[in-house]
């Protein structure tokens, strides 16, 4: 095997910590001595040791003059965890094969720079592509310390996510819906408006057995949510944060009775701050968020930048209706030249539906 493949394995092992390693990176470690795997291991949750140290711990004989392949640059500095430099070289590492640097300015080429400095020989950018790619969350929270934020949605190929009636139920087949459940699990918070609360009376949780809940954050100007809704009654069992520019401590006081964290954060345009929303999460460690807003919340988002990916999910089914709920709605754009721009699409088929993910442009009206 060479470089690329013991990579590729490392990727794979990184990729088991989905969900559960946030708002660390997701990171995988192979060590290889002799031509032969003799450990490996991954990030398995935040707080609990990193991919390096996991991998060193595995192995099946000294690591002495083994090559360590690991997807991410090894820390250097004391965290959570204390540094993974530290261990390479008290293991007796001769070789460290890296995938992505770390922009965490705590390392950002430092943990390379010491283990060079100790006689370590490093080989960078090794599958750079693959590894940046299963970090978008981690290097855009690190950098900006905002979540990175999906939105989802779930339409028929005439753009209709529900009926003319309202009814939803449901607009992509089982083999979708189960797909959602990974993003559920995925992502470390999940976003709605008071709108889903009131016409659909979503509980919001991940339905996969050992699954991980995303922690839920409603928007609610008003405080229109009512204390009987699941996601109200179940605050006690799953983390809710309760978005309002409602100044009144005592409508508040019903919410946090229920076990609500409530949030007040300045207005917008007669809405919440989505932008105040955004630092507030991320000062909590909320890293990412996955959108499943109805039209209006979904144009605030796009219309405000705070979008990085958008998960378009399509039936192939048609429903007509001039006055049925589009995914996007709001206001919108004055000339098609100020159009939103989507890029690096991929699609992907998922039983009968497919899946397009792009991404957000840089330049959220088109004409910069």
């Amino acid at each position: 095997m060479e470089d690329r493949e013991y990579m590729a394995l490392a990727l794979s092992l990184a990729e088991r910590g989905v969900g559960w390693a946030s708002p660390n990176p997701m990171v995988g470690a192979v060590v290889v001595k002799d031509g032969r795997i003799i450990g490996q291991g991954w990030h398995e949750k935040c707080g609990q040791p990193h991919a390096e140290r996991n991998a060193l711990a595995a192995c099946t004989q000294d690591p002495g003059g083994a090559t360590l392949y690991v997807t991410l640059e090894p820390c250097c500095h004391q965290g959570r965890q204390p540094p993974c430099t530290q261990a390479i070289l008290e293991a007796g590492i001769r070789r460290v094969v890296v995938g992505s640097g770390d922009p965490n300015p705590l390392v950002a080429g430092k943990g390379i720079a010491q283990l060079r400095a100790q006689g370590v020989e490093v080989t960078q950018h090794v599958l750079e592509e693959d590894c940046d790619r299963l970090n978008q969350v981690f290097f855009h929270y690190i950098r900006t310390r905002r979540p990175y934020v999906v939105m989802k949605y779930a339409m028929t190929l005439d753009g209709k996510i529900a009926a003319r009636t309202g009814d939803s139920q449901w607009v992509t087949g089982e083999a979708a819906r189960n797909h959602v459940q990974q993003l559920r699990h995925r992502y470390t918070g999940i976003l709605v408006g008071v709108g889903t609360v009131l016409a659909d009376d979503p509980l919001l949780t991940c339905r996969i057995p050992g699954g991980r809940s995303p922690v839920r954050i409603l928007c609610d100007t008003r405080l229109r949510t009512p204390l009987t809704a699941r996601v109200v009654a179940t605050a006690r069992q799953f983390p809710t944060l309760l978005a309002t520019c409602c100044p009144d401590p005592d409508r508040r006081a019903a919410y946090e009775d229920a076990g609500c964290r409530v949030l007040v954060l300045p207005e917008r345009e007669g809405h919440v701050d989505l932008n105040a929303l955004m630092d507030e999460l991320g000062r909590r460690e909320i890293d990412s968020v996955l959108l499943e807003g109805g039209g209006s919340l979904n144009w605030s988002a796009l219309e405000q930048g705070v979008v990085q990916k958008v998960l378009a999910y399509i039936a192939p089914k048609l429903a007509g209706g001039r006055d049925a709920k589009t995914p996007v709605e709001g206001l919108g754009i004055d000339r098609m030249a100020r159009a939103i721009l989507l890029n690096n699409s991929t699609i992907t088929q998922i039983g009968t539906d497919f899946l397009i993910e792009s991404e957000v442009g840089p330049c959220v009206h088109g004409d910069c």
